[in-house]
């Protein structure tokens, strides 16, 4: 059994980061993450189309910026923790995974 752990798309209660066995690639704990991170993909973009269109128009309040930007931010983040989450499931090759291996902590427990 791989020691992997895929980072899910979620915190837990006290804010800490979430992870689940990546070996359990097919359960419902990764099916529903699958579900998540594409909803938040989609929103993103959503929410970039959006932007795109208010600052073509020229008469934007500094609200609505404000607003957009943390909107932006939020989405920003869920885009990221989505890359984090799926660059760790790439294979690396075992010669690679020696050197990366070294001097690195274990990752955190499950949530």
């Amino acid at each position: 059994m791989s020691d992997l752990l895929r980072l899910l798309p979620w915190s837990g209660p006290d804010g800490r980061r979430c992870y689940v066995s990546a070996d359990s690639g097919g359960g419902p704990v990764s099916r529903l993450a699958d579900r998540l991170e594409e909803l938040q993909l989609d929103t993103g973009a959503e929410l970039l189309d959006h932007v795109e269109e208010l600052l073509r128009a020229h008469r934007v309040s500094g609200d609505e910026l404000r607003f957009c930007v943390h909107r932006l931010a939020e989405a920003l983040r869920d885009a990221l923790r989505v890359a984090e989450s799926r660059g760790r499931r790439i294979p690396v090759p075992e010669d690679e995974m020696e050197d990366e291996m070294e001097g690195h902590p274990e990752p955190p427990g499950l949530c």
